[in-house]
């Protein structure tokens, strides 16, 4: 485990000049209320390229020399053992992260000059927080002793997050890996749901079974707030409240992924509460999972990020034409954009160690982004037509359908890790019993 932290280091310390160091600021404890603290979540740029989970900690990387990789954290303390849990301390940097030397992070400031002698490019996130502020203000005691002294103080203060960013956006083996156990934990979970949905049912409660499965196959958390959302609360698009009866006749949307080893899946179906589809809601159904399907047809390497984009709007305006939902030729629908008020947002996002995890869409010149193999990232089309919308008639009102699968792309086109999460109208009525 510690070799695909240092290869991660060693990879972006290749990019720079050898007279550079990079500082790293992971994150502090968050306080709930009165002496209660949120769960510690670490920094997810810190967190990849050291695996340290503590809070309260600053690397150090630096490309010439024989301590490259040097760790600032907390040192053991009794009191903290006795009443939450152990600490790596220095030793544990050392022998259980590979750090090449490890110091109290109370030395920070004074064992600072001498880690940074001689570096004329600093490397640094504009992230804020408790360490953030201490470097800042250090770096800008420096900058000021710079007028009297140039030799000793840096020339060059760099925003690090293109370069981690850009690292981050295609995923390593073993990030594959462990998304892959991110999405068979949900997949198992949506499974799961469709089981258990009935109408008298609520929101909160299947939530909590999609916790407690999710849990069961090694997840300690959500990625993201689940979205359980009933009837026109699909057409929310971050619905969260979670609170409401499922009711017969009505749909259920459900964006839910659980985070395993610091890496979420992102998966969203929706289905009929009462387990069989109407003929209104497989109209709407189908045709959203036609334009999935024709999206994760245009992925392969060498393509367009936004390939999938047209592709599945074009599918989705000519089902709108179908139906009657909207009017004119093909070529004036999609000139004009007249799907747009009904699809609400874009097709996907990339997938990682955040469910919209970093890395930029479009190159330098301004143009989209090319996929290459072992990029990770979600499609996930969507209709919405919410109780109060006078354009449409009446039967099509409150109803939100989104179906969103988690892609991989593979040397010669993609593979959908989602895929076994219930998604064809016959497999969803079969599964939960109609």
């Amino acid at each position: 485990m510690i070799d695909v932290y240092a290869s991660r280091r060693e990879k972006l310390l290749a990019q720079l000049p050898q007279d550079s160091v990079v500082i790293l600021v992971g994150n502090t404890e968050k306080v709930r209320n009165k002496n209660i603290l949120f769960p510690f979540r670490q920094d997810h740029d810190f967190y990849y390229f050291t695996g340290y989970a503590e809070p309260d900690a600053v690397a150090i990387l630096r490309p010439d020399s024989k301590q490259r990789f040097v760790i600032f954290n907390q040192p053991n303390d009794e009191y903290q053992e006795v009443w939450f849990a152990g600490r790596a301390g220095q030793q544990g940097a050392v022998e259980q992260y590979g750090a090449d030397n490890a110091y109290d992070i109370a030395e920070l400031e004074a064992r600072l000059p001498e880690l940074m002698a001689q570096r004329a490019n600093v490397y640094y996130s504009d992230e804020l927080g408790r360490y953030h502020h201490r470097v800042f203000d250090w770096l800008a005691n420096q900058r000021k002793a710079a007028k009297f002294d140039e030799v000793k103080a840096f020339r060059h203060l760099i925003n690090v997050l293109p370069l981690t960013q850009n690292m981050r956006r295609v995923k390593d083996e073993h990030e594959v890996s462990l998304i892959r156990k991110a999405v068979d934990a949900s997949v198992a979970g949506h499974q799961h749901l469709m089981k258990m949905c009935q109408p008298g049912r609520t929101e909160q409660q299947l939530t909590a079974e999609f916790y407690n499965v999710i849990s069961q196959h090694g997840c300690t958390d959500v990625g993201y707030p689940t979205i359980m959302a009933a009837g026109n609360n699909a057409c929310c698009l971050h619905y969260s409240e979670n609170k409401d009866i499922l009711r017969d006749g009505q749909m259920l949307l459900v964006d839910a992924g659980g985070d395993y080893q610091y890496y979420t899946a992102d998966i969203t179906r929706t289905y009929p509460v009462n387990g069989k589809f109407s003929s209104e809601q497989k109209d709407i159904y189908q045709l959203v999972l036609n334009a999935l399907d024709a999206a994760i047809t245009t992925v392969n390497p060498g393509a367009s990020w936004n390939s999938m984009y047209p592709k599945a709007m074009e599918v989705l305006a000519q089902g709108l034409l179908d139906l009657g939902i909207i009017t004119g030729s093909i070529e004036q629908v999609m000139e004009q954009e007249l799907y747009k008020p009904f699809t609400l947002h874009k097709t996907g996002h990339w997938m990682g160690l955040d469910v919209h995890d970093v890395g930029a869409y479009h190159q330098d010149d301004g143009q989209w982004l090319t996929l290459e193999p072992n990029m990770v990232f979600t499609i996930e089309p969507g209709l919405y037509f919410p109780r109060h919308c006078e354009a449409v008639d009446a039967r099509w009102r409150g109803m939100g359908v989104r179906i969103e699968d988690d892609i991989l792309v593979t040397s010669t086109g993609c593979e959908n890790l989602s895929r076994k999460a219930p998604r064809t109208i016959k497999d969803i009525e079969s599964i939960m019993g109609c």
